[in-house]
């Protein structure tokens, strides 16, 4: 079998940041696929599932409602390694189309406290799997030490490394 894309980028050498995992068509319609890489596979500890569980409900929350980006968002949610999120969004867009988007996201997500949005047996079959503290501290150390290193004009943590 071929290898599908995602196996193809060199987890050795990826960093955490925003990347265009792939394009797909469908019909006249472009999906970007981005992975919102969190920890440097294989070299950092990947998110135990409460929090990934966390990140996905708060995260998901945010961007099904941003005023914005509401009505182009098809899919948010984890990687299973743990590494990081898949977002999945309508058009043919590019990392730095983002930045701003995930920036308010795990900012969202850094500052959020209360109830979990969806972490009730109805409309979750593990809602008891959540971690709100440490889904907090996950979105603040990807705000500060990851996000905050993308630059206007520059493709570092925006293309996947060769």
């Amino acid at each position: 079998m071929e290898k599908i894309a995602s196996f193809t980028v060199n987890h050795l050498t990826l960093m955490p940041g925003i990347y265009v995992s792939r394009k797909d068509h469908i019909g006249s319609e472009c999906l970007t696929t981005f992975d919102l890489r969190m920890t440097a596979p294989n070299r950092e500890p990947v998110m135990n599932t409460a929090e990934c569980h966390t990140i996905e409900h708060l995260g998901a929350t945010f961007l099904r409602n941003d005023p914005e980006w509401k009505d182009r968002v098809i899919y948010f949610g984890p990687m299973g390694c743990r590494t990081g999120f898949y977002l999945i969004l309508a058009g043919d867009l590019s990392s730095a189309d983002i930045t701003g988007l995930v920036i308010r996201t795990f900012t969202f997500i850094r500052d959020y406290k209360g109830e979990i949005p969806g972490a009730a047996a109805r409309d979750c079959g593990n809602y008891l799997d959540q971690n709100l503290s440490m889904a907090n501290w996950l979105a603040r150390r990807y705000l500060e030490r990851d996000l905050s290193q993308i630059h206007e004009g520059s493709t570092e943590r925006l293309v996947y490394p060769d």
